[in-house]
């Protein structure tokens, strides 16, 4: 697999996947979305809007491809990214739980760094 062009392909898909699950069921006064920026390799899953008079703006999932590998910076989903991408053929290797405190990460089944 030629990391290169496969990884921003594979997460950008998951992440698609996952917003098209939330505008199956919208919310008037929430906007699921994604900010992708391909030369840097950020993906964000944002969630912005009002809930009951307070204000919802904040990232679901921060994902960003550094040195050949996922960094998985925020994950609120109930199974983890990280789950998602090694179903989808990546290595647990290229893979890190980088919202873990990096002495942490050992004990993990991901890279660490």
């Amino acid at each position: 697999m030629d990391k290169l062009t496969e990884y921003p392909k594979i997460i950008q898909q998951i992440l698609n996947e996952y917003v098209e699950l939330c505008d199956r069921r919208p919310n008037p006064n929430l906007e699921t979305f994604l900010v992708i920026d391909e030369q840097k390799q950020h993906y964000i899953w944002m969630n912005l809007g009002w809930n009951n008079g307070d204000r919802t703006a904040g990232m679901t999932v921060y994902v960003r491809i550094r040195d050949g590998k996922f960094w998985i910076e925020e994950d609120w989903t109930e199974d983890g990214i990280a789950n998602d991408l090694v179903r989808a053929g990546v290595p647990k290797e290229d893979i890190v739980l980088a919202f873990h405190e990096p002495k942490m990460r050992q004990y993990t089944d991901f890279a660490l760094a």
